[in-house]
């Protein structure tokens, strides 16, 4: 399909720079099979599911992987470097994204700094040990293991997606606000966002409505905020992500199933994983490895029938999902709807409730 299909004008001030507090006070647009549309808020997603679903969390942890400092030890010239790391590939070894890529060799040192902060290590440098044709390194740490994790933990920032931080700096309370109530496996450089929507309050409500509750992990990567530059959805390669559903979480979905309940994946990462785990018929099967699904419209879906996720970048994989999931002119409705309305967009904004 021609990509500029699913292109739409957003107003700069749709973008929610910051959570609504609490997290589950959050609007929730509710769009039915039929294209109709409910304004609703996340405090009523138990009076708008049924006894017997299942909702499936993602329970991948966000690193805080966005370093800064200067390439060492070539003159006197110390220039910065910002560095996203994007893959782990051994103990002390990361892909990474680096700004600006081109003062960077093969050879070079890069030096990670932690102004303002409290570190209990020394200094932290990585080697350039190559570059892609992406436009990746591969960093060598002088740490390893538990101990690159602590440097990693002391001196990183948040990898907060670019449409947020452009326009202010990440601080202190993007560490709790970027990360769920379900994170517990380290892995991701992008949080699981529909997930940032859940309190404690609002499971134990969901768990007296006889809604229950499921864990997989799908590991986000940096791929997730990025607009597809070909000028057809054909030309678009996804990057593979790391992913597991365990044997007992599904074959409690496909036993939910069995007896009338509804798969309602929370967020476009659980879907594309259960997806990914789904056989023909629709049942699932245990599943450890990395999938690169790339969902437009005309994908037939076998595993889930609603999914809660937030709005999306125009042009973007993830609403391609939901154009795919609902139907192009009914999404497009949707958002028109949105912005006409105030919802809040992109990672730290509000949802909606999509039902197949």
């Amino acid at each position: 399909m021609r990509t500029d299909l699913f292109d739409f004008a957003l107003p700069e001030d749709r973008i929610a720079l910051r959570p609504i507090s609490p997290r589950d006070a959050a609007r929730l647009l509710v769009v039915r099979p039929d294209g109709s549309l409910e304004d609703r808020a996340i405090t009523d997603l138990p009076a708008l599911l049924r006894r017997d679903d299942a909702l499936v969390v993602n329970d991948t942890k966000v690193l805080p992987v966005s370093l800064h400092g200067r390439r060492i030890g070539r003159g006197d010239r110390e220039p910065p470097i910002s560095a996203t790391l994007i893959k782990r590939l051994d103990g002390s070894r990361w892909q990474a994204l680096v700004k600006p890529g081109k003062r960077l060799t093969p050879g070079d040192v890069v030096r990670f700094g932690a102004e303002g902060r409290v570190c209990f290590l020394e200094q932290l440098d990585a080697t350039v040990e190559s570059k892609g044709e992406g436009g990746e390194v591969t960093l060598g740490f002088a740490f390893t293991d538990a101990v690159l994790d602590q440097a990693l933990a002391e001196r990183g920032d948040m990898p907060l997606p670019p449409y947020i931080a452009s326009r202010r700096d990440v601080d202190e309370q993007d560490r709790s606000d970027y990360q769920t109530i379900f994170a517990r496996a380290d892995g991701s450089v992008a949080a699981p966002t529909a997930g940032l929507h859940f309190t404690e309050p609002l499971t134990a409500a969901l768990s007296k409505t006889g809604i229950a509750l499921h864990r997989v992990t799908l590991h986000v990567g940096p791929g997730t905020f990025l607009p597809v530059k070909t000028e057809d959805t054909e030309g678009h390669h996804m990057h593979p992500e790391w992913g597991v559903v365990s044997a007992e979480t599904a074959a409690a979905l496909n036993a939910a199933r069995r007896s009338g309940g509804r798969i309602v994946a929370v967020g476009s990462t659980s879907l594309r994983l259960l997806e990914s785990a789904a056989t023909s018929d629709g049942t699932l099967s245990p599943f450890a490895g990395e999938t690169a699904l790339f969902v437009t419209p005309g994908y037939r879906f076998r595993a889930v029938d609603a999914v809660l996720t937030n709005f999306h970048l125009p042009r973007s994989t993830l609403f391609m999902l939901v154009c795919a999931f609902c139907g192009l002119e009914v999404m497009r409705h949707a958002y028109e709807h949105a912005i006409a309305h105030n919802y809040r967009f992109y990672s730290y904004g509000d949802a909606c409730l999509l039902f197949r």
